[in-house]
Formats: structure tokens, sequence, C-alpha cells
């Protein structure tokens, strides 16, 4: 696989000669700065390339091109939008990028109760606590209609916990739950987030999917034009938030996207972390599943702290929690080899170790939560070593025997 690292600009904590000296091989970044459905500057972009190889490495992957709201609702200038980022698209292709990451999901994107949990070891690492969840959906943005999607026990145990929370861990749950895409600056207040929620008000779960796929028929051709595979992240978490429906959280879900647009440039960002909260996912059978249309890696692990949907989960180390990563790893390594047989230009996949637990030096780096410089590393390192030994002529034939 192709060994990248996410970087939010210059204003990262975490420079890119970090990520080299951590053994990336090249960056996935994003111009956070421009406005979501705006055009990407020409100018803009090669000033990111040149940030890059300040570093020492290139801007091989970009995440996020933002899809704006007024998209996912088909409300306001959303053709204007959609315009917009087909250019975007072919100016990403010209600087020479060939894989774009997106997300659909609604007002939210990754949402965590805690973003600097301490794990078992002193560690910090992000959390999402159901119970605060539904503290937070109950008795602070008291969204109408929050009650039905609750049962019992956990609306009485919301109450206790808002009754216990201090007055500054009521501000922070919502600070962190009303945060915008990772690197930006935006973010929701409540009252923006009630707003925000009623723009939703008669858009359920297949009208959002029709909505996806009337997107992806407009953007797919383009990408296929320039040369460009986009590749759809999965929900984070992968169950429906605040009555937002969610349609990118299963294998049924990505096999309907697949399907109804069915083109290579149309994929997959396989994020083990998101889709691995839900126990029903299973991970090694969805990377066999999707393995031709996977343009895209993001591997990470998360402990389940409990076996229902919805769930409490925190972002374990890289080869603990739920997921099997050795099992994942290795029907990426052979999709991969059947890519090469097949001379397809796209045979080596992009990779990053995704997110990562605050360990050492970072405690008091002050990174951007969930990318820390020693917590990827040890990550990416883990992984590396179990992709190596999944390679090696004559140890990878024993591991796959045993397996």
């Amino acid at each position: 696989m192709r060994h990248t690292w996410r970087w939010f600009g210059p204003v990262d904590r975490v420079s890119v000669q970090d990520a080299a000296q951590a053994g990336a091989q090249g960056i996935v970044s994003a111009l956070h700065h421009i406005p979501t459905g705006a055009v990407w500057p020409v100018a803009e972009i090669e000033k990111r390339q040149r940030e890059v190889r300040e570093g020492g490495l290139e801007w091989e992957v970009v995440e996020s091109v933002p899809v704006s709201e007024s998209i996912k609702t088909q409300t306001g200038p959303w053709r204007e939008h959609l315009a917009n980022w087909q250019e975007t698209l072919r100016r990403l292709s010209a600087a020479g990028i060939r894989t774009v990451c997106y997300n659909f999901m609604p007002v939210l994107d990754w949402t965590r109760t805690d973003l600097r949990w301490t794990a078992r070891h002193g560690a910090k690492a992000m959390r999402f606590d159901r119970i605060d969840f539904a503290a937070f959906d109950l008795h602070l943005l008291q969204r109408p209609g929050a009650l039905d999607d609750y049962d019992e026990a956990t609306r009485e145990q919301a109450a206790r916990r808002f009754g216990e929370m201090t007055e500054e861990r009521r501000l922070a749950l919502s600070r962190n739950i009303g945060a915008g895409l990772p690197g930006s600056a935006d973010g929701y207040s409540l009252p923006q987030l009630h707003e925000h929620l009623q723009t939703y008000s008669g858009i359920g779960r297949e009208k959002l999917q029709r909505h996806l796929v009337d997107f992806l028929a407009e953007v797919t051709p383009v990408a296929e034009r320039v040369g460009i595979n986009i590749c759809a992240h999965p929900d984070d978490p992968p169950w429906a938030l605040l009555g937002l429906p969610r349609i990118l959280s299963t294998a049924e879900d990505y096999a309907f996207m697949l399907s109804e647009v069915d083109s290579p440039a149309n994929g997959v960002t396989f994020c083990t972390g998101s889709l691995g909260a839900l126990a029903a996912n299973d991970l090694p059978a969805m990377a066999r599943q999707f393995a031709p249309r996977i343009h895209f890696v993001h591997l990470r692990n998360v402990r389940r702290e409990e076996e229902r949907t919805p769930c409490s989960f925190y972002e374990d180390e890289h080869l603990e929690g739920g997921t099997d990563m050795v099992a994942v790893i290795a029907e990426l390594l052979k999709e991969e080899q059947r890519r090469r047989a097949e001379g397809r230009e796209d045979h080596q996949i992009p990779m990053r170790p995704d997110h990562g637990q605050e360990i050492l030096d970072d405690l008091t780096r002050g990174a951007q939560p969930g990318y820390p410089a020693i917590g990827r590393l040890k990550g990416l390192a883990e992984l590396r070593g179990i992709e190596r030994a999944l390679s090696h002529p004559i140890y990878g034939r024993v591991l796959s025997k045993r397996s």
C-alpha cells in the first residue's frame, strides 16, 4: 500500500517533515479555508503543493472536497455548488492529484462526545459516549421529537448524567458535538444546529440516498474523464444521529451506491474505524466484497464498550479494538496483487494511519484532536509491520495458511 499521512496545512502542529520521519510516503490534505461550495482556486492548490514539497513529500490524496448541505438537500444554490465541485475535480486533476475523498453525512461530520478522553494507560483518545450524546440531544439541544429516539432506560440514564454534569462539561459537550469538518474553523452553536436540522425536515433515508446517487451521476463522469478516483467515506458513527438519516454505514449501503453509479471511478474510502463501530459489520468480508472499488483506506481501530447499536466506543490502539487488522490488510494486499496482474495504474492503494491516541510528547504538543504525531507514528509502524510480514515470500505464505 501507499503510506500517506493527513496534514492540515501550515497551521498543523505536526509538520510534513514529521510525517516523512514517521515513514509516510505522501500527504493527504485539503483546502479547509475555502468556503464549502466554492471552486478551489488554482493558485491555492499550487500553494498547498509547494507547502507539502517543502517538507519533502507530495500531496497525493485530497480529503476532503466538502459536499455542501445544499447539494445534500437539493435546495438553494445546489446546482451551482455541483458545478463548482466538478470544476474543482478538473483543477485537481490538472495538478496531478488522482484520489479525492468526500462524505455525505448530513449536518455533522464525525461525531464524538470526548476529544481527549483518558485511556487505561494515560493516553488521550477520542470517545463517543451514547449516554452523554443522549443527554446533549434531550437536555441541551432539546430537539423536538428526540424523546421518541431513545428507550426509557437511556432517557433515565441521560437525565441522571445531565444532572451530574458541571457547566464546563456541558459547554465542552456542545462544542465537541457541534464541531465541523476536521481542520476547519466551522462549527455549530445550538441555535445554528437547530436551524440546520430543520433543513432536513422531510428528507428521510431513501430520499438522501437518491440525492447521493444524483450527485454521483453528475460528478462521476467528470472524474472518469479527468482520471480521478472519488471515494465516499462512511458515516461516523454508523447510525442515525439527531433524527438525521445515515446512508453509508453498512455493506448494503455501499453495494447500493456502487450499483446505482457503476463506474470504476466511483468508489469507497474504506475506514475500519467508522465501520468498525457497528458490531454487525464484518470488516474483512467488506474489504473482500468491495476490493476492486476501494480507492483509499483509513486504518484505525475502535473498542466497542457494549454490543448494542448505538453503542459507546473509543479510539483504541491500531492493533487493538474490535477489528482484525491483520485480516483486513491481507484482503487489501490480495487486491493490490490482483490489480498488478491486470496492469491497473492504481494498483497501489493509498492508506493512512487514521487518528491515533495521544502518547508521550503528544500530550503537550496540542495537535488537532485525533491526529497526534507519535500516536500515528506508532500506528503506522505497526501497520507497516503487518504489511511487510504478509508480503514476505516465505512468512506471508505461512501466515495465510494459519489464517
